[in-house]
C-alpha cells in the first residue's frame, strides 16, 4: 500500500529538520541557494509552497528528511525560516533503534560518510547545517544533468553514481578543477563497467 503524504498547513522551521544522510554535495547547495536569493520574491512565495518537503514523523515528534536534503539545506543557508513538510509516515511510537532499522530496510536514510563507508546511525547529523559535504555526490549530480545517465527512482541513485565515480577519480581532482573531472566522470559514465547503476544510458555509439 502507497504511504499516503499528508502536508502540514503549518510550517516547520528548517533549523529543526533533521536529515537521514550525512552528506550533500556542497557545490550543487550553494548553486541552489543562488538560484533562490536570485528569485523573484512573489516567485519564491509560489515554489515554496508547491515544493514540500517530505518528511518522517520519528521520536518525540521530530520531522525527519528523506528526500530533497540538497533544497533544505540550501534554503536554510539562505536564510529561509520555515518550510512546508509532506509527512510520509507516522513513526513517532517507535524508540529510536526501531525507528532507524525501519528507515534502513524502506531505503528511507543513507549512513554512508564522504569516503562512501557505512557509519552508524548515531553519526547522521542531528542538523541540516551539520551534513557533511561529499564532492563526488556533487560530481554524480552535475553527471546527471550533461547526460551521463538518466533519472531514476531507485533510492539514492545519485549517491551510488558517486561511489562509482569515487573510485576512479581522485577526490583532491574533483576539488582542483570540477569541470575537467566531470569531463572524465561522462567516459566513465558511457561505459560498460558503469551498466549496472541506475539510469545507465549505455555506450556513446560509433561514428
Amino acid at each position: 500500500m502507497t504511504p499516503v503524504r499528508e502536508p502540514r498547513l503549518q510550517p516547520v522551521p528548517l533549523s529543526e529538520l533533521r536529515p537521514t544522510q550525512i552528506t550533500v554535495g556542497m557545490r550543487e547547495v550553494r548553486e541552489k541557494c543562488k538560484r533562490w536569493q536570485a528569485t523573484d520574491p512573489d516567485k519564491g512565495a509560489d515554489f515554496l509552497g508547491k515544493h514540500m518537503i517530505p518528511v518522517i514523523l520519528g521520536p518525540k515528534d521530530r520531522h525527519y528528511v528523506i528526500d530533497h536534503h540538497h533544497l533544505s539545506r540550501a534554503l536554510l543557508d539562505a536564510g529561509v525560516a520555515h518550510i512546508l513538510v509532506s509527512v510520509v509516515a507516522n513513526l513517532r511510537k517507535l524508540d529510536k533503534d526501531a525507528f532507524w532499522i525501519f528507515l534502513d530496510n524502506r531505503g528511507w536514510t543513507h549512513p554512508f560518510d564522504d569516503s562512501g563507508r557505512r557509519r552508524t546511525y548515531a553519526d547522521v547529523p542531528k542538523s541540516l547545517a551539520d551534513l557533511v559535504d561529499d564532492p563526488f555526490r556533487s560530481l554524480a549530480g552535475e553527471l546527471r544533468r550533461a547526460g551521463g545517465f538518466s533519472k531514476d527512482t531507485t533510492p539514492f541513485a545519485e549517491f551510488l553514481w558517486a561511489d562509482f565515480l569515487r573510485r576512479r577519480i581522485k577526490r583532491q581532482d574533483v576539488e582542483a578543477d570540477f569541470e575537467q573531472t566531470l569531463e572524465l566522470a561522462l567516459q566513465f559514465a558511457k561505459s560498460a563497467d558503469a551498466d549496472f547503476l541506475p539510469g545507465w544510458c549505455g555506450p556513446i555509439p560509433k561514428s
